[in-house]
């Protein structure tokens, strides 16, 4: 029988290796098919409607203001405050990331300094960004912000609890709001409260503020101003100040709950934002 399937020995060897290598190559096909159905490629689900109401508001761009001041070219509203009911998902570390925030204090609120050699993707020629801190009690971490976000290059730093609700901060160049603005430009410089969330307020909530800003304060501190606003519906507070040629946002929401239980930790989140 050997001498029928085997003319030769040197046949038969190479049959035989022949063989080993099918059913090798066989077996790995069957492993990767087998590890594929387990573990199946990370998908991202863009929900429909999230879609139409960002494409919906991107396109929306008017001035609002007759001094001269230009609404911020990215829509605040569809890249830090997602419609109610869209899941906000924290992505998983970045390669590089460099983490600035500090442990609990004995009430258990944590510092975050944004780090000096931190990198921010705002345009070829622009100087650092000067480093700004803020503080958050609780369960806030960071959530990466990506390269494919809505809001471009301008968001630098996305935070989100859980329990408490979401924030996020804009750097933008001041010369969106006027041509003549330098590269030490004040918040004054841009205009007054007024003025100033006449500008971007519309981007934030999507419609004109009129009637929505419950509360307009001007706070100094180091001898630097912060314009500081409370928005609803919905519910937004934004700090806003200038430094070097750029203007800082700092936005804090939550939903009608988290507002409710945790508005006192979220007005204080909001008013501790400095440029250091």
């Amino acid at each position: 029988m050997a001498s029928t399937m085997c003319s030769s020995s040197s046949s038969c060897f190479a049959w035989k290796n022949y063989s080993q290598k099918h059913s090798l190559n066989h077996r790995i096909q069957n492993e990767f098919i087998h590890s594929s159905s387990l573990n199946p490629p990370e998908t991202s689900v863009v929900d429909d409607g999230a879609a139409k109401l960002s494409s919906c508001l991107l396109k929306r761009r008017s001035v609002v203001l007759q001094s001269g001041l230009v609404p911020l070219v990215s829509s605040l509203t569809a890249l830090g405050f997602p419609e109610q009911g869209l899941a906000v998902v924290k992505q998983g570390p970045l390669a590089g990331r460099v983490p600035g925030l500090s442990e609990p204090d004995e009430q258990g609120w944590r510092t975050y300094r944004r780090p000096d050699d931190k990198s921010g993707g705002h345009g070829v020629g622009w100087s650092p960004i000067i480093p700004y801190l803020f503080k958050v009690y609780g369960d806030w971490d960071e959530v990466p912000v990506s390269i494919a976000d809505l809001g471009g290059t301008e968001i630098d730093l996305r935070f989100a609890s859980p329990k408490q609700g979401r924030l996020f901060v804009v750097v933008a160049p001041v010369r969106r709001f006027a041509d003549e603005l330098g590269d030490n430009t004040t918040i004054e410089e841009i205009g007054t409260p007024e003025k100033v969330i006449n500008a971007f307020g519309p981007e934030v909530i999507g419609e004109n503020v009129e009637g929505k800003v419950l509360s307009m304060e001007v706070a100094e501190h180091s001898g630097r101003k912060y314009y500081q606003f409370e928005l609803e519906p919905p519910h937004v507070l934004i700090t806003a100040t200038a430094a070097g040629n750029r203007l800082y946002l700092f936005c804090v929401t939550g939903s009608g709950l988290q507002w409710k239980r945790h508005y006192k930790d979220l007005k204080q989140i909001s008013e501790s934002f400095r440029i250091v």
